[in-house]
């Protein structure tokens, strides 16, 4: 017997572009992370960005995580701001 390729749940329109909308808030803190010239603060934003993400993975109630992303939005241009600043 083949198994179907639909998951069991399925998520609605909304859940599936809020879940892109973190995903690809992950990538963008990844890549600016990749940016951090010394190599120890690098590993460890690095680990405390999948630690964050990691244990926030379970989260369903849609104001928390839109909370969430507001905060990782925050760090995220933090650390924007921080790295221009070091360069120039």
């Amino acid at each position: 017997m083949a198994s179907s390729r639909i998951p069991p749940v399925t998520l609605s329109l909304k859940q599936f572009l809020q879940r892109q909308k973190v995903l690809g808030l992950y990538r963008s803190m990844l890549r600016t992370i990749r940016q951090v010239p010394n190599e120890q603060d690098r590993k460890y934003l690095r680990d405390w960005a999948r630690e964050e993400f990691k244990r926030n993975k379970g989260a369903t109630e849609q104001d928390a995580i839109r909370m969430m992303v507001t905060q990782a939005n925050m760090h995220l241009q933090d650390l924007q701001k921080s790295l221009a600043l070091a360069r120039s």
